[in-house]
């Protein structure tokens, strides 16, 4: 048991560690914090991003075990996005029509890939819609507005509410063994889904989510506009959703 005074002496070193863990990687917080704000409506302030992003990275200051295994910058990313993540979702701006949008997509494509036994294409689904192409993708462009772009926000279910999260190593609730085993269960099921996906949209997502590229970018790599890049996109996420309806 500590002397009162090394008690003392304990706590103020610790704190001093984590002062200094924030000092070195407050960088990490703009940094992401931008990289979010370029996928995100206009209405998501940076600096509100920044300010959830600080309380992140204070978090993880404290909470770090480094006999975990990850490094501090890994922590810390996933609180501080988690942070944003969870400030944004608070704002709820998106309109439940478009939620509701969203999930009639998703069914649409399964309900086609149900009857035809291979990937539905863009006009199959506008048809078993019964709304013109056109529609088709500007209500894909609507359900990209209401979504964060992190694989797990991919799957939000229909009503807005919070997703199934995927860091499982690093997560607090990951101690639980049940769901624990339930978040490797979905990892494993969203890989294979993905796997699944027509190649040019794994593609997408793979220069998007692993390579970070903006639309942009990626449309020149495809050598296609940003806008259809933007609709490749969307077409992936809902189709992931529509493999993935039993989970969800």
């Amino acid at each position: 048991m500590y002397p009162a005074s090394g008690l003392l002496m304990y706590k103020d070193a610790s704190m001093q560690q984590a002062d200094a863990l924030v000092r070195k990687h407050a960088f990490l917080v703009k940094r992401i914090a931008q990289h979010l704000a370029a996928r995100l409506p206009a209405s998501v302030q940076l600096d509100d991003l920044i300010q959830s992003g600080m309380i992140g990275l204070l978090e993880a200051s404290r909470k770090y075990d480094a006999t975990k295994g990850a490094s501090f910058e890994t922590y810390a990313g996933i609180r501080i996005r988690g942070a944003m993540m969870d400030e944004i979702r608070r704002g709820d701006w998106v309109p439940r029509s478009v939620h509701r949008n969203s999930r009639r997509i998703s069914e649409a494509m399964k309900a086609v890939e149900d009857r035809k036994g291979r990937d539905a294409t863009d006009a199959e689904v506008a048809d078993e819609l019964g709304i013109p192409l056109d529609e088709y993708y500007a209500s894909i462009q609507d359900s990209l507005s209401g979504k964060l772009f992190s694989y797990e926000e991919l799957l939000e279910s229909g009503d807005g509410n919070a997703s199934i999260e995927l860091d499982s190593d690093l997560d607090d609730r990951a101690n639980i063994p049940y769901e624990g085993m339930q978040k490797q269960s979905f990892q494993e099921q969203l890989a294979k889904a993905i796997s699944t996906l027509p190649e040019r949209e794994q593609l997408v997502l793979s220069l998007y989510y692993d390579e970070e590229l903006n639309l942009k970018e990626i449309g020149q790599v495809l050598s296609v506009s940003e806008s259809r890049v933007s609709q490749i996109h969307g077409q992936a996420a809902l189709r992931l959703r529509s493999r993935l309806m039993d989970w969800i």
